[in-house]
């Protein structure tokens, strides 16, 4: 897909100075690049910007042309690919057959009414500027964001039907009816068409359930949807897809290519999943975390770590940090302080959930407990609708280590808080405080917006001014 640059093109000096930001981190590996760039042991960028500019009749090497394409973000990396044939073969190489630079830095997914309802725009937390992309109908405004893992956002759109999407390449794939969940069945109107879902309340371990509900196919998915994670990235083939999902946040899979949804019982009140070696690690309210096999035939299930506390008010994560250490994070909001038996009037038009508090506690591999860590040192994080990451800083020169970058998730707002303003911002762990990543804000409040990870196959984008 073509790309289109709004406020212009770049100067072919700035393209090659983008480029040569790249250039330290590859040169000590590509003698024959260093030799290209390098007249003398005195190099400066006028001599290395006039060797790159004329590496096309120099013959430099594809691949070392990829190795340098592979380290720039994704904008950077297409206005690159403009500056001549052999530089855009490379580009398109790389995007076409990678694998893309694995480090690129999160973005921030979203809505606005002014960009249409087909179009979403991805902030840049590099650039500090805003991307527009236009996504495959049914238009995004339509749709809920229920999750963000390798570049794909998963939807949920107005017949509350699922759908993977990569914004970036446009690609949209189909997911096993909502029909097929285990506690949703659908209701036909005279013609044979789906007209509403008879919705069930039961978990595994009911003994004796509640009357189902009745729903019409758009509202189904306030009730229904909470979170949802892949395995790997679509692109690459074979990949599971993992729901957590109402009643009392249960879990269902499927995996590529399936036509229904296959329901995990019994256990519920699921709050947040990785896939780590083929497992899959889930974590409960409550601060218990099972690994899953769904590879294995009979899916197997088995206890990690047990519950830490007895009752929730907090929100739970989990993710592998850089050096391989599983982290539960537990995210409080103001309304947390609260005593639970305390009724709490809301006003519906002014609600807004605001994060309080982030505390990180590692787990021990031997004795399988959780121990609070006060920092996260280097490492930088992020939290949300989408597959909660943890970062080395020291590869995203532009985001803050020891910080938690968030978007909300609270049920509240899911469950009819839709057009309330969104809890999104920068948490510094050292003083317990938070700013706004931009303001005034670019987004609308709903969908509520997510961190993407872009992933190129081929790229469609243009720039917002």
């Amino acid at each position: 897909m073509e790309m289109c640059i709004r406020d212009g093109m770049m100067s072919l000096g700035c393209l090659c100075r983008l480029v040569l930001r790249a250039l330290p981190k590859i040169l000590a590996f590509s003698p024959s690049l260093l030799k290209t760039v390098q007249r003398d042991d005195h190099a400066h960028p006028p001599l290395m910007e006039s060797a790159i500019v004329g590496s096309e009749s120099l013959g430099l090497p594809q691949d070392i042309l990829m190795d340098i394409f592979a380290l720039l973000e994704i904008p950077d990396l297409v206005r690159a690919g403009s500056v001549c044939s052999s530089w855009h073969a490379a580009y398109t190489s790389l995007c076409v057959t990678g694998p893309c630079r694995l480090q690129q830095t999160p973005c921030l997914l979203y809505t606005s009414e002014s960009a249409g309802a087909r179009a979403a725009g991805l902030y840049s937390l590099t650039e500090k500027k805003a991307y527009t992309v236009t996504l495959p109908d049914p238009p995004i405004r339509s749709r809920h964001i229920i999750g963000s893992s390798y570049g794909w956002i998963i939807t949920a759109d107005e017949r509350s039907e699922l759908h993977l999407v990569n914004p970036i390449t446009g690609e949209q794939i189909a997911l096993p009816s909502v029909t097929t969940i285990e506690q949703v069945k659908p209701i036909f109107d005279h013609e044979g068409a789906v007209c509403n879902y008879e919705y069930s309340w039961y978990t595994g371990d009911d003994i004796i359930s509640d009357t189902p509900s009745i729903f019409v196919p758009s509202k189904l998915r306030d009730f229904l949807f909470y979170k949802a994670f892949l395995s790997s990235d679509p692109a690459m083939g074979d990949y599971f897809v993992v729901l957590i999902h109402n009643p009392h946040s249960q879990l269902s899979f499927a995996r590529a290519g399936d036509d229904k949804w296959t329901w995990l019982p019994p256990h519920s009140d699921y709050a947040d999943c990785f896939f780590k070696g083929g497992l899959l690690y889930a974590s409960t309210l409550l601060g218990e975390i099972h690994t899953i096999d769904l590879g294995d035939p009979a899916v197997t299930q088995e206890i990690f770590l047990g519950k830490v506390k007895d009752i929730y008010y907090e929100r739970i994560y989990i993710v592998q940090a850089p050096c391989g250490e599983l982290l539960q994070i537990w995210r409080s909001d103001a309304d947390d302080e609260y005593d639970s038996d305390l009724e709490i009037e809301f006003d519906r038009e002014s609600y807004v959930s605001i994060t309080s508090a982030i505390k990180v506690h590692k787990v021990e591999p031997t004795s399988k407990k959780l121990v609070e860590i006060s920092s996260l040192g280097e490492n930088v994080m992020f939290l949300g609708h989408n597959q909660s990451l943890c970062l080395r800083a020291e590869e995203y020169p532009q985001l803050k280590a020891n910080h938690v970058y968030f978007t909300d998730d609270d049920d509240l707002y899911i469950m009819g808080f839709q057009n309330n303003r969104r809890d999104i911002g920068v948490f510094d762990l050292e003083n317990n405080s938070s700013d706004e990543i931009v303001s005034p804000q670019l987004w609308s409040n709903w969908p509520a917006p997510v961190w993407l990870i872009p992933n190129p196959r081929s790229i469609s984008l243009a720039s917002r001014n």
